[in-house]
């Protein structure tokens, strides 16, 4: 009986450590003028879900914007805007999404970052390729009018499907070790 609740702990372990971080994540970003954001764009897979994280000095600002704007720096028609030095943004919707510093010359200046977001990992695999990756539809997501490769890879994001298999491969291979 010892063994059987160790099994079951391990899988418990192994699930929700494996799940957890498929679910959403938190993406900080330093906000300041004369950073690159290319990598963030490409970097790192964003889902629904997911939370922006930006951390910044007075004298910024974090301004959520068309494509429009965010491609020409156009300030004043901003979607949001926040200047309180840490803006968190939960992205609710898959998509592109762009920010800019809404202060004179920053954005011009490369203060602004394009992210594409992803359906909410399932277990379905609707809406995906099928093979882990970005829908075959996804738009490249742009920085400073350069194109970016897409900001999701297979190995970045496990569904949860895909975790219960590892961990019931992995509970198989512990059950085999006990006897």
């Amino acid at each position: 009986m010892a063994n059987l609740s160790t099994l079951v702990g391990c899988i418990a372990i192994i699930f929700f450590t494996v799940v957890a971080p498929a679910s959403s994540a938190t993406h900080s970003v330093e906000w300041s003028v004369g950073k690159d954001y290319s990598s963030l764009a490409t970097g790192k897979p964003y889902v629904i879900g997911d939370t922006i994280v930006f951390n910044y000095g007075a004298g910024h600002t974090v301004d959520e914007v068309s494509e429009s704007d965010y491609k020409s720096c156009t300030l004043g028609n901003s979607i949001s805007s926040d200047s309180s030095g840490t803006t968190s943004i939960a992205l609710k919707t898959a998509g592109s999404h762009y920010f800019i510093c809404a202060i004179p010359g920053h954005c011009a200046g490369g203060m602004k970052l394009s992210v594409y977001v992803g359906a909410a990992a399932s277990s379905d695999g609707g809406g995906d390729s099928g093979d882990g990756t970005t829908p075959k539809t996804t738009p490249s997501p742009t920085v400073e009018g350069r194109k970016a490769a897409p900001s999701a890879s297979a190995t970045a994001m496990l569904k949860p499907f895909k975790a219960l298999v590892l961990t019931c491969v992995a509970a198989l291979l512990y059950a085999l070790a006990l006897s």
